[in-house]
C-alpha cells in the first residue's frame, strides 16, 4: 500500500470525528478550535474517511470536505473548486482543462458572487462585484484540505454576499523533518509546469519550522490563438507554543495569471433562428451558432500605414487575440495564531492583508485624434497620437479598467469552556477594503503590425510615457473612483451537549455592519453604467438653453445628455443574523443533524455608482435593498471505519433577490431587486472501502427552484413573465462517482465522472442547454518501494471520452425576439479531452 493511504489505516489512539490533524475544515482559527472534539478510540482502527473525498463530518451543518489524498490524486496546478466538483451541490464548470482560465460556481443554485470562497480564513470574494476568481487560488498540491458548507456559513463568517453558502481551503502545515520535492507536468496543448517545495524541519530551540514553494506553468489554448502563463510563490512559518496547541503562524502567497481569453459562440434563439435579422436556422443542437463550435477571436491584424497629411484610420475590429489578454497579480499575507489565556480560556488572532491589480484585458478603443476627450477645454486642436505629423487619424488605443485593491482583515476569538459539556466563543470580523478603479488610456505596440500588443498590460498605470495625454496635460481615463468596503461583525456563540455528549446544540448569532464609502471622480451619466472622464468645460444648460435642474450637467460633445458631476456617498447596512445547529449521535456511528441559518448580501459595490437624481436633489440607487435567505437543513449521517454517508434534505427562502437586467429605458444593464426565490432539495453522498485496496464513492444532487415573481423590466411597465420559473444556469440534478484501487504497492488508478443536468438559459425558461456528462482517469506509478520515497509518476486524463458540452452560460432573461428582456446570448465552451503526465522527485 502507498504511503499516502497508510495514514488512513494506522492504528491510533486521538482522533476528532477523523483524524486530529485534518479535522476541522472551519473557516478561522477561532472556528476550527471550537470545533475541535476529541475523542479516545480503542479500536485497531478509527473512523476515518474514504479515499480523501468522502470525510465524516460532526458538526450541525452540510458540509462536505476533501483532503490532500484526493487533492493529489488530480489535475497539477487545477483550481481546487474543479478538485471539490464531485461533491454534492456544487457545480463547478471550467473554462479550460488546466484551471488558469477561471470558471462558473453554482452552490445550490447561488451563483459564485453569493457564495463565500476563503483562504485560510480570509473572504477571497472582489470587494467591488462579489466575484470569485477561480483561476487564481493556492497550488493544490499546498492545500492540506478544501470543504463546502452548502446553504451555510460559519457564525464568524466575514462576508458581505454569502447567502448560498461557504467554499474554504487550508493550507499545509510545515513537516517537522528537513526534506522537500520537485515536479514537472507535461501534458496536451504544449502544457508545462514546474513546481518545487522546500521544508526547513524543525529548527532552533523552539522547535520553529517552515516552507517555501513555487511553481511556473505554460500553455497554449485549447482553441484558436494564444496562451496561458502563470507562476506562485508560498511560504508559510510556524511556531508552536508549548504542547497544549498553541501557536503562531505566518504564511505568504503571490499569483501573477496572463491568460489569453477564449471567445464563445452564441446561442440560437427560442425560435430556433440564429439571429433575428438570419433566415438560417441552426442546427438540431439546443445552442448552437453558424460560425461554428471552434469560435474564437481573430487571428489576423492588418494594421494601418499612417502617412502625414492623410486622414488615416484603424478599421481593424477589437477581436484580435493578441489584444485579449486577462492580466491579473494577486497576493496575500495570512497570519493565524492561538493562545492559551487560562484553564478553559482560548484567544485566537487571525490577521491578513490582501493585494489585487487586475483587468479583463479587452479594453481598448478607436479614439479620434481630435476627439473631445484629447481636446479637453479647448474647442479645436488635437493630439498627434502615432506620431506621424498631424491629427487626422483614427488610432487604436488601450482603455483599461485597472483594480487595485489594499485590503486588511481581523478574525479573532475569545473561546470560554464553562466546564466540559458548555462553551462561549465571543468573535470579531473586520474586514476593510480600499477598492481603487481607475483606467489610464495606454498605446499599442505596432513593432511587428501583423501582431500588435499593448505597450502594458495595465495601460498608464505603470509607466507615464505610456499615458495617453490631452491638451489639458491630462492623462485619460475610461473610469475613475475610490471605493471603501468595510464590515465590522460581532458574533456570538453557544455550545452545550447534553445526554452523555450524544447531544450537541450550537446556536449562533452574528451581527454585520458593512459601510460603503463612495468616491465618483468622473461624471456619471444619469442612470446608466456610462461615466465621462474628462477637462471637457461642462455646461450648465441644455442646448435650448434652460437651466439643467439640480446642478448636472452637460458637454458640448455629449449634446444634451445629462451628467451627475463628481460626488461622494456612503450607504449602509445591517441585520442580526442567526446561526443554529444540533446534532444527536445514537447507535454505532449513526447521528441525525438540523441547523437553521439567515444569511444576507449587500448590494455590489460596483452597481452602487449606477445613481439617478432622485426626487429631492439627492444622489442615488433606492430601488436596491440586501437580499436575505433562510435556510433549513435536516441530515443523517453515517461513519464506520469502511463507511462514510451522508444525506441532507434542505429549503431556502430566498428574498429581495438582485438580478441584473436590461432595462430598455436606459439602454444598460441595472441591478433590481426581483423578488424571492423559493429553493428545496436533496443531497447525499457515501464513501466505501470493501477492502484496504479498494475504495468507492458516489453523490446525488436533486434541486427544484422556484422564482415567485415576475420580473419589471423598466420603468414603462414592461415586465418578463419568470413567476413559476426556475433558476438560471442551475442543474436540476447532478451525480459524481469514483472508483480508486491500489492493485500493489507501485500501482493504483482512479476512475471518476461528473453528470451535470439541464441549465435553464434564460430566467423565463424558453431556452436551456443539454445534460452531460464527464469522465477522468488518473494513475499512478509509486517509487516508494523502490527505495524512492516521495518519488512518484503520475497521468491524469480529464474528458476521457472527448464529450462536446458548454460550460459557462451567458444568460438572459429572454431567447425569444420580441419579448421583453430579449437579447443573444452566448457560452464558453468545455475542454477537449486532455492528457498530462507529472514526474516528482523527494529528498
Amino acid at each position: 500500500m502507498t504511503n499516502r493511504k497508510r495514514v488512513f489505516w494506522a492504528t491510533t489512539a486521538l482522533f476528532s470525528s477523523l483524524l486530529v490533524a485534518g479535522t476541522a475544515s472551519a473557516q478561522s482559527t477561532g472556528t476550527e478550535a471550537a470545533e475541535l472534539d476529541e475523542v479516545v478510540v480503542t479500536g485497531a482502527t478509527g473512523p476515518r474517511n474514504i479515499d480523501g473525498l468522502a470525510v465524516a463530518e460532526n458538526v450541525g451543518k452540510t458540509r462536505n470536505t476533501i483532503t490532500q489524498e484526493f487533492i493529489s490524486t488530480q489535475t497539477p496546478g487545477q483550481t481546487i473548486l474543479q478538485t471539490l466538483n464531485l461533491t454534492p451541490g456544487l457545480s463547478f464548470t471550467n473554462a479550460d482543462p488546466y484551471g488558469s482560465s477561471g470558471g462558473n460556481i453554482r452552490l445550490r443554485g447561488f451563483d459564485g458572487n453569493r457564495v463565500s470562497l476563503t483562504f485560510d480564513g480570509i473572504p477571497l470574494n472582489d470587494t467591488g462585484n462579489y466575484a470569485t476568481y477561480t483561476n487564481q487560488q493556492l497550488d493544490p498540491e499546498l492545500i492540506e484540505r478544501a470543504s463546502v458548507n452548502t446553504g451555510t456559513t460559519d457564525v464568524d463568517s466575514p462576508t458581505a454576499s454569502a447567502t448560498g453558502g461557504t467554499i474554504n481551503y487550508v493550507t499545509r502545515r510545515p513537516a517537522s523533518e528537513f526534506g522537500g520535492w520537485a515536479q514537472v507536468s507535461m501534458g496536451d496543448f504544449d502544457y508545462r509546469r514546474f513546481m518545487a517545495l522546500v521544508d526547513t524541519g524543525e529548527f532552533g530551540p523552539w522547535g520553529t519550522s517552515a516552507w517555501f514553494a513555487a511553481s511556473v506553468q505554460q500553455y497554449d489554448k485549447f482553441k484558436g490563438l494564444g496562451d496561458l502563463g502563470k507562476q506562485q510563490y508560498n511560504a508559510r512559518i510556524y511556531q508552536p507554543i508549548g504542547d497544549n496547541g498553541d501557536f503562531i503562524a505566518l504564511s505568504g502567497h503571490w499569483n501573477e495569471n496572463r491568460n489569453n481569453n477564449y471567445n464563445g459562440p452564441n446561442l440560437r434563439t427560442a425560435t430556433g433562428f440564429c439571429d433575428v435579422a438570419q433566415t438560417i436556422v441552426c442546427n438540431d443542437q439546443v445552442v448552437d451558432d453558424p460560425r461554428g463550435w471552434e469560435i474564437d477571436f481573430d487571428t489576423t491584424y492588418i494594421a494601418p500605414t499612417f502617412r502625414t497629411g492623410v486622414a488615416d484610420n484603424d478599421a481593424n475590429g477589437s477581436n484580435f487575440y493578441g489584444l485579449r489578454v486577462n492580466p491579473s497579480n494577486t497576493g496575500n499575507i495570512r497570519g493565524n495564531s492561538r493562545f492559551t489565556l487560562a484553564d478553559g480560556l482560548v484567544l485566537t488572532v487571525d490577521p491578513s492583508f490582501q493585494y489585487v491589480l487586475a483587468n479583463g484585458g479587452t479594453q481598448q478603443a478607436v479614439l479620434s485624434e481630435t476627439d473631445a476627450l484629447l481636446r479637453g477645454s479647448f474647442a479645436a486642436g488635437g493630439v498627434d497620437l502615432n506620431g506621424d505629423g498631424d491629427t487626422l487619424d483614427r488610432v487604436r488605443v488601450m482603455t483599461p479598467s485597472n483594480t487595485n485593491t489594499h485590503r486588511y482583515g481581523l478574525n479573532t476569538s475569545l473561546i470560554w469552556d464553562l466546564n466540559d459539556d458548555h462553551r462561549l466563543r465571543a468573535a470579531y470580523a473586520l474586514d476593510w477594503g480600499r477598492h481603487r478603479q481607475y483606467g489610464q488610456y495606454g498605446f499599442v505596440d505596432f513593432k511587428d503590425p501583423t501582431n500588435p500588443r499593448f505597450v502594458d498590460w495595465f495601460g498608464g498605470r505603470n509607466d507615464v510615457d505610456n499615458r495617453v495625454i490631452n491638451l489639458d496635460g491630462y492623462n485619460l481615463q475610461s473610469r475613475d473612483r475610490t471605493s471603501i468596503a468595510s464590515l465590522n461583525q460581532f458574533s456570538l456563540e453557544y455550545r452545550g451537549q447534553f445526554m452523555d455528549d450524544a447531544l450537541t446544540l450550537n446556536l449562533g448569532v452574528r451581527a454585520p455592519f458593512f459601510e460603503r464609502e463612495l468616491n465618483q471622480h468622473c461624471f456619471s451619466r444619469t442612470a446608466s453604467s456610462t461615466v465621462r472622464c474628462t477637462t471637457e468645460t461642462p455646461l450648465t444648460t441644455f442646448i435650448n438653453g434652460t437651466a439643467i435642474p439640480f446642478g448636472d450637467v452637460r458637454f458640448a460633445s455629449q449634446g444634451n445628455t445629462v451628467f451627475i458631476a463628481p460626488y461622494a456617498r456612503t450607504v449602509k447596512y445591517d441585520e442580526i443574523l442567526p446561526n443554529l445547529g444540533a446534532t444527536y449521535r445514537f447507535g454505532e456511528g449513526h447521528s441525525v443533524y438540523g441547523s437553521y441559518a439567515m444569511s444576507l448580501s449587500a448590494p455590489r459595490t460596483d452597481s452602487l455608482y449606477i445613481v439617478r437624481r432622485l426626487a429631492d436633489g439627492s444622489i442615488g440607487n433606492p430601488n436596491v435593498v440586501p437580499e436575505e435567505t433562510q435556510t433549513f437543513d435536516i441530515g443523517y449521517r453515517y461513519s464506520s471505519p469502511t463507511l462514510v454517508g451522508t444525506v441532507a434534505a434542505f429549503r431556502t427562502n430566498y428574498d429581495n433577490r438582485i438580478v441584473n437586467t436590461y432595462d430598455e429605458d436606459l439602454g444598460t444593464f441595472v441591478d433590481r431587486n426581483v423578488g424571492s426565490v423559493e429553493l428545496q432539495g436533496v443531497e447525499a453522498s457515501v464513501g466505501w472501502s470493501p477492502v484496504e485496496a479498494l475504495n468507492l464513492y458516489a453523490s446525488a444532487s436533486f434541486l427544484d427552484s422556484e422564482l415567485q415573481d415576475d420580473y419589471v423590466l423598466n420603468s414603462s411597465g414592461a415586465v418578463a413573465a419568470t413567476a413559476g420559473k426556475e433558476l438560471v444556469e442551475t442543474p436540476d440534478m447532478m451525480f459524481s462517482g469514483r472508483a480508486s484501487y491500489e492493485f500493489n504497492e507501485v500501482f493504483s488508478a482512479g476512475i471518476q465522472a461528473k453528470y451535470t443536468g439541464q441549465r435553464w438559459i434564460t430566467d423565463v425558461n424558453d431556452l436551456r442547454d443539454d445534460a452531460f456528462t464527464i469522465v477522468d482517469i488518473d494513475a499512478r506509478i509509486d517509487f516508494a518501494p523502490m527505495g524512492f520515497d516521495g518519488a512518484f509518476l503520475q497521468f491524469n486524463v480529464t474528458n476521457v471520452f472527448d464529450e462536446e458540452y458548454y460550460g459557462n452560460l451567458g444568460t438572459r432573461t429572454s431567447a425569444t425576439p420580441g419579448q421583453p428582456g430579449y437579447s443573444r446570448s452566448f457560452a464558453n465552451i468545455g475542454a477537449p479531452r486532455t492528457w498530462m503526465a507529472t514526474l516528482r522527485v523527494a529528498y
